[in-house]
């Protein structure tokens, strides 16, 4: 799978659906950007934006978004609850597939640079992007928010990253940084508010307070009642999920419950979540259990199951899960055609496809023969004697089939590409 990382801009205005529409569009019409959601919200005068995209293209999508704010909002007429700094306010990077921290730690500085220079307006690295603690934490920066910064920014300690060391009125200022993938997660019990919060309390980091703190790592949550679905929740934002993933949390919510003899009745994940935290939980309950499951969508359902993902809202994967929502059809023009097709395309007097595929393709239809014995041998009662053999075997024949498939196209579009460069 490509790199993918999200990026979730908050701009400050909520109300005016012309903007609102602009910076979306601008968006959307940013190649290799994805725009995954807008979230608007009246009271609080602020719209949050969720897009994915290749580092190369977030940079772009999120530049582009900026440029529409900077002719569109004026921050000296701007009101509303949420604290603010900026017209773009904080503009995360969040590793999704396959991409580092330290990679959106770059991206968020490339993008922080190339906005300081177009836009003229300061900038503040957070969290993984800062290198100064006293100004690491969203809320140290913006401490004073938009009405503060004038005089903030005459200390030599509040210097910005990037951009002119003085006062934007029209625009303010603008955090941008890397962070963890937050994942928000409600466990639904079948007791009280009060139940609930109590759970809250005992599992998420901060605790009760400073003597007192929770089990987990990584969790901010609180307990509350939502009469929609006439269900107490533990409502969280795990900020950490290869820390803490949902699973973690969901047993220790069950144990927590158990306790206070209330139920847990399923759970629900509000927004998207990573392929990576619903394949670790997967592989929780497969070795808890010692299940024997390979294929990639029998694992999404056991957690869907143990989770009870489906308790209050259908869990849709294609739509919850960020790869699943992102995916493009594979470009194979070889190892889609048919296979006479194939073998006439490498006697052709052409280069390419040649030995590559042809070895790919082979090797391909080698460990799918493999996997077929294993398969048919596994779950037969007279071939009992040697099922935890064939649990062995058949993962790597199966995942090495898969693997090989698109080797065929990308020896030949490798191989094209070096032609290209030799010519």
């Amino acid at each position: 799978m490509r790199k993918m990382i999200e990026c979730v801009p908050n701009f400050s205005e909520g109300r005016d659906s012309g903007i609102i529409d602009a910076i979306a569009a601008s968006i959307r019409s940013t190649s290799g950007c994805t725009l995954l959601d807008v979230d608007p919200g009246q009271t609080t005068n602020r719209t949050v934006y969720t897009f994915v995209g290749t580092p190369e293209a977030v940079v772009e999508g999120a530049l582009n978004a900026a440029r529409v704010a900077r002719e569109r909002i004026d921050m000296r007429t701007h009101t509303g609850e949420h604290p603010r700094l900026g017209a773009l306010d904080v503009c995360p990077f969040v590793p999704v597939a396959n991409v580092s921290m330290a990679e959106c730690v770059a991206v968020s500085r490339e993008f922080a640079r190339r906005a300081a220079e177009e836009l003229e307006v300061p900038l503040f690295l957070y969290e993984a992007a800062s290198e100064r603690s006293y100004r690491q934490s969203l809320p140290q920066i913006r401490e004073g928010e938009y009405e503060g910064l004038a005089e903030r920014l005459k200390q030599p300690a509040w210097q910005p990253d990037f951009g002119p060391a003085r006062f934007v009125p029209e625009w303010g200022a603008t955090v941008t940084g890397a962070r963890n993938f937050l994942i928000a997660y409600n466990v639904n019990i079948l007791g009280t508010p009060n139940q609930a919060h109590r759970i809250a309390l005992n599992l998420r980091e901060a605790g009760r307070g400073p003597t007192e703190p929770g089990r987990l790592k990584d969790v901010k949550g609180m307990g509350w009642f939502v009469d929609e679905y006439n269900l107490a929740q533990v409502t969280v934002n795990l900020t950490n999920y290869r820390e803490t993933p949902p699973h973690v949390f969901f047993e220790a919510v069950r144990e927590e419950a158990q306790k206070l003899q209330v139920g847990v009745a399923g759970s629900e994940i509000v927004g998207l979540l990573p392929l990576e935290a619903m394949l670790m939980a997967a592989e929780h309950y497969i070795a808890k259990e010692k299940l024997f499951i390979y294929e990639e969508d029998q694992k999404i359902r056991l957690v869907v199951d143990r989770l009870g993902l489906n308790a209050v809202a259908t869990f849709d994967p294609a739509e919850k899960i960020i790869e699943y929502r992102v995916a493009e059809a594979p470009h194979e023009p070889l190892a889609g055609s048919s296979v006479r097709a194939f073998i006439e395309q490498i006697g052709a007097r052409t280069s390419a496809p040649g030995g590559g595929s042809a070895s790919a393709a082979m090797a391909a239809m080698g460990a799918a023969l493999g996997a077929m014995v294993a398969k048919l041998t596994y779950g037969v009662r007279k071939f009992e004697a040697v099922d935890d053999a064939m649990r062995k075997i058949i993962p790597p024949l199966h995942d090495a089939m898969q693997g090989l498939i698109p080797m065929i196209d990308a020896d030949t579009a490798a191989f094209t590409e070096y032609m290209e460069g030799v010519r």
